[in-house]
């Protein structure tokens, strides 16, 4: 024990059953959280928010009562009784992780072990806790993933559990493994109960700590950075900055223009930028001595407004750059001037969408360990990313070396949603782990991850839609303009999508389209789940609303007189030819929209598959570790999906094999790279890999050798569709382009209550075959709780450049309280080039969110809504402000 100081004192208190007593510094502010992780080492509660208490993540048990670690001071639990779930007994594990598991109320996990413990308090109190008790006992927790409804459920089995009834084993079926089943996720049993380890959970001896140093101006020269002060602090070992950058020092998925770090001399482009990085025994530490790194500015006028950014007379946001503009998507078919002649009825008219925050709960964090190899150094990198191998390119780029030297491993995320596919703090990590030697890990806190990572593209969107006198769309044009932001991320996609997207899953004749992504001196844009299709949806669906007013007949009406059929086009010109079942979403919402008095309905489609011209490539491999394993490596990210529980799926079809012999997992050890876990393509592309990986394990063992004969080798699979056009390409050509893979097809519908308030969301979605039906539930309910905060509350305002939102419940996000009635609604209609015909479905679950609740408040009120938030409508106001009476009728 370290002897006493004025500064410090000492606590004493039983931690899961057994006496501690510690020395605590004043000093370092700490918090019940971190003496329960960083000095005893129980990191089952973890830290989505510190010092916010606005996640839940952190939950323990105080004398029996569930509070939050990261807002406590050790004083306040002198002579007290902590329990967390490394205190309670096997069977009462077994209990509660069996409980998540089997109602799939676990996805990522990282949220889960703290509602777990708000469970395990909740049940020692009230021994039959009613549904709305459940929710109402989740109000302090987030959850990004699961929309919340199977949290309630795994609950809720708990409590009878706990009763004494008897809890229901997985049935033999899906035990089995096979494709149709509810396989148990892969390593959910530990992910309820903290067990599974996030990179901030992990330490590896000598581990040092890393923390930013952030820009203070959206746009401003860096004249001078001085480290002096930081330096001074004994247990500072190094501040670093671009002047010890090796390599390049710029990076990027498609265009290399993101500094990693900020030199002096250059400007800022937002104020995420990093200026200096700081190494240091501790992370408290370290980020004391970040604040003490002293940067002079010579300070400019921030670039915010697209449009503005468009003038000849703009400042540059790079330099190098000739304008702002960083890329033009433009689409054309048929003659629209013709179709609008010939319209009986023509709207013209402008949306707009807002900044949206993933909103991951686990915040970014990484762990650089180098390692020397036959007297040279090289480096393992642990990484949240969606993609490993492009983390590989690119930190080796950053070091200056080949990027064998640098191996990177996943470590399966706490949600991602597309904001992780950017590189984060990954670059510097390793930068600071490679200059000094030494291992480093880095973690942010909320107001940083808030500042650093990409967010869903604010976007305009202008358009003139006409159809003739029965209601059938003749011709849109759309001019779309995207804020990119400060770096190009994955923009110019997202921005091509949205304007191959422009016209909804309806037959149109006539298109004319401009997409473009515009860079200025906001936060970065990238991938966000739905990818520009939300953006457009909101638009073309709101117009088809009012267009069916024209004509005379209902929402639902103008949707089944348009929507695209077998053999018929997209906008992009791609022909359908492949078995589809929008008409059957459609029909099977329309009893229950027909008959509400305030209903809004919507259709959505959503590429699978990056296409556009370039490859969707899947690999995968099988390595035989003993006579009982198969390892399964892939190159995409386990983020809370499923992924890696499908993909044991595929292989014990390939195989015929027990779930139970394969494991999995994703590293570069393997020269698998599949690009990036995005687009809804994780599912199609590893499955179909895998079963061809399946192949060659199977002949093996149907040739007579067993497992034990095989072990050690390894069984690779691939599965490339490299025969995609760009958008724009062979539009007139018979047959036209094939822009995508496939298509996810939906149909929703929102319903009010007479008081404008949200009570219920239809989703009837064609996923081409169910291969989990529990995790399918879970990815859906997630989309529409993602979809219905797009709509209703979620912002994220950036004002001159500078994120305005400090804390997690700045953003706007729903918590379970504030959910509807959720149905969903499964149309199986088998795609010839998918795995057993599963589409992905990671997106177009909250494609039609938005738009169909603006169709039932149009229905409610008739007040046409054209931007994101509605935050002003009934529907929200009954979230944020229910005490309020919201009929305005």
């Amino acid at each position: 024990m370290s002897a006493p100081t004025e500064s410090s004192h000492l606590l004493s208190c039983c931690v899961n059953g057994s006496d501690v007593e510690l020395r605590i510094s004043e000093d370092d502010q700490l918090t019940l959280l971190d003496v329960l992780r960083d000095r005893l080492g129980i990191t089952s509660p973890k830290n989505g928010c510190q010092p916010q208490a606005q996640c839940g993540c952190c939950t323990v048990l105080l004398d029996g009562k569930p509070v939050l670690a990261c807002a406590l001071k050790p004083s306040k639990v002198q002579g007290k009784t902590i329990t967390t779930l490394e205190g309670l007994d096997d069977e009462h594990r077994k209990q509660i992780s069996e409980s998540f598991v089997q109602c799939g109320g676990v996805q990522c996990g990282f949220c889960i072990p703290g509602m777990a413990m708000r469970a395990v308090g909740l049940c020692q109190n009230n021994t039959e806790p009613s549904r709305d008790e459940i929710t109402k006992s989740l109000k302090p927790h987030l959850c990004r993933c699961t929309g919340y409804a199977q949290i309630v459920d795994s609950v809720e089995q708990y409590s009878r559990v706990r009763q004494g009834e008897a809890p229901a084993d997985a049935s033999p079926e899906s035990l089995s493994g096979k494709v149709g089943t509810s396989l148990p996720r892969y390593t959910g049993h530990d992910a309820v109960l903290g067990d599974r380890k996030f990179i901030d959970d992990m330490t590896v001896p000598g581990m040092l700590y890393g923390a930013p140093r952030l820009a203070d101006h959206p746009r401003a020269t860096v004249v001078s950075i001085d480290p002096g002060e930081a330096l001074a602090l004994p247990g500072v070992h190094r501040v670093v900055t671009a002047a010890d950058v090796p390599g390049d020092r710029y990076v990027g998925l498609i265009e290399k223009d993101w500094p990693v770090f900020v030199a002096i001399g250059e400007q800022t482009r937002c104020t995420g930028d990093i200026i200096a990085t700081v190494v240091a025994d501790d992370k408290h530490l370290a980020r004391r001595a970040a604040a003490l790194v002293k940067v002079e500015y010579q300070v400019h006028e921030p670039v915010t407004d697209p449009r503005q950014a468009l003038l000849p007379d703009a400042p540059l946001v790079h330099p190098q750059r000739e304008s702002n503009l960083l890329s033009k998507s433009a689409l054309k078919r048929g003659d629209v001037e013709e179709g609008f002649r010939q319209s009986a009825h023509v709207i013209e008219d402008t949306y707009r969408t807002q900044h949206i925050e993933h909103l991951f709960l686990e915040p970014e964090s990484c762990l650089a360990v180098p390692r020397i190899s036959e007297g040279q150094q090289t480096l393992h990198v642990y990484s949240q990313g969606q993609g490993v191998f492009d983390d590989q390119r690119q930190i080796s780029s950053v070091l200056g070396v080949n990027k064998l030297d640098v191996q990177v491993e996943l470590v399966s995320n706490g949600g991602a949603f597309g904001g992780k596919e950017d590189m984060s703090i990954q670059a510097q990590t390793s930068l600071m782990a490679w200059v000094l030697g030494k291992p480093v890990k880095m973690t942010l806190t909320r107001p940083e991850s808030f500042r650093i990572h990409p967010k869903r593209h604010p976007i305009e969107l202008e358009y003139k839609i006409g159809c003739d006198a029965e209601g059938h769309i003749l011709a849109v044009k759309a001019r779309i303009i995207g804020d990119k932001g400060a770096y190009a991320s994955v923009g110019a996609k997202v921005l091509e999508r949205a304007g191959g997207h422009c016209t909804g899953p309806y037959r149109v004749p006539a298109i004319d389209m401009e997409s473009l992504a515009v860079y200025t001196n906001n936060p970065p844009c990238g991938a966000m789940r739905g990818f520009g299709a939300n953006q457009a949806a909101f638009a073309i669906e709101g117009l088809l609303d009012r267009l069916a007013e024209k004509v005379g007949i209902d929402a639902y009406d103008i949707r089944d007189r348009n929507i695209l059929e077998p053999n018929e086009a997209f906008a992009t010109g791609q022909i359908l030819d492949k078995p589809f079942g929008l008409r059957k979403t459609l029909e099977a919402v329309r009893e229950q929209f027909k008959g509400a008095e305030f209903a809004g309905i919507a259709c959505g489609i959503k590429n699978v598959g990056i296409g556009n011209g370039m490859p969707d490539i899947g690999r995968a491999a099988f390595t035989v570790e003993d006579d009982q394993t198969i390892h399964i490596r892939t190159g995409f990210t386990e983020m809370g999906q499923g992924l890696f529980t499908i993909c044991i799926q595929f292989a014990v079809e390939a195989t015929g094999l027990s779930p139970d012999q394969f494991t999995v997992s994703t590293d570069t050890s393997l020269m698998l790279d599949c690009g990036q876990t995005t687009a809804s393509r994780g599912t199609v592309l590893a499955g179909n890999a895998i079963a061809e990986a399946g192949k060659s394990l199977k002949a093996a063992l149907d040739n007579g050798q067993t497992l034990a004969d095989l072990v050690g080798h390894v069984f690779h699979g691939e599965w490339i569709c490299n025969y995609t056009s760009k958008l724009g390409k062979d539009v007139d050509k018979p047959g036209g382009p094939k822009t995508h893979l496939t298509y996810g097809f939906a149909t929703q519908v929102a319903i009010l209550d007479d008081q404008g308030k949200l009570v219920k969301m239809i989703a009837a979605h064609d996923v081409g075959r169910v291969i989990n039906p529990i995790h399918l539930q879970g990815q859906m309910y997630g989309s529409l709780h993602m979809g219905i905060g797009y709509a209703l509350t979620e912002d994220f305002p950036v004002e001159e450049g500078v994120v305005q939102a400090k804390k997690m419940n700045d953003c706007g996000v729903l918590r379970a309280h504030q959910m509807p009635e959720m149905e969903l609604i499964f149309v199986e209609e088998e795609d010839p080039e998918c795995p057993f015909g599963a589409r992905g479905v990671g997106e177009i679950g909250l494609v039609p969110t938005a738009p169909a609740i603006a169709g039932a408040l149009y229905r409610y009120d008739g007040v046409v809504r054209r931007r994101l938030p509605m935050s002003d409508s009934p529907a929200a106001l009954a979230i944020t402000k229910p005490q309020v009476s919201r009929n305005g009728k």
